[in-house]
């Protein structure tokens, strides 16, 4: 079971613990450098002319102008089986890997999620691999 235990206050930064089976290392939460800004989309400022341009330049063009030689044509029967709200998501399969302890040191390091870290590096190195 896990909860808070205790904040401090170490360098300037804010550290918690959180209350587990086995005591453990303070964990850093945030650094310093963020910045939380809360924005009200009802009172947004107003566009400044270029801001204004750009969106009628990109509003403008019909859609025959729009190139669209490097998008395959979707068929009939394709938008008849096809789903909203169902977005593409590659199948996860669980495996073993052995990795050095230095290399997942580094990767655990940097916080929450670190085997969508490693899944991440290794899908960059195969898509550069394919090409």
């Amino acid at each position: 079971m896990t909860g808070w235990q205790g904040r401090r206050r170490i360098g300037g930064r804010t550290q918690i613990r959180a209350r587990s089976a086995a005591p453990g290392p303070i964990k850093k939460v945030m650094p310093d450098s963020m910045v939380k800004i809360a924005v009200d989309l009802a009172k947004l400022p107003p566009l400044t002319p270029a801001q204004r341009t750009e969106i009628d330049a990109l509003a403008s063009p019909s859609d025959r102008e729009v190139d669209t030689s490097d998008i395959p044509e979707l068929s009939d029967a394709f938008w008849k089986s096809a789903k909203r709200g169902h977005p593409y998501r590659p199948v996860k399969k669980s495996t073993t890997v052995r990795i050095d302890a230095d290399v997942l040191a580094w990767l655990r390091g940097q916080g929450k999620g670190y085997q969508s870290r490693i899944n991440a590096i290794l899908r960059r190195e195969m898509l550069a691999s394919v090409k």
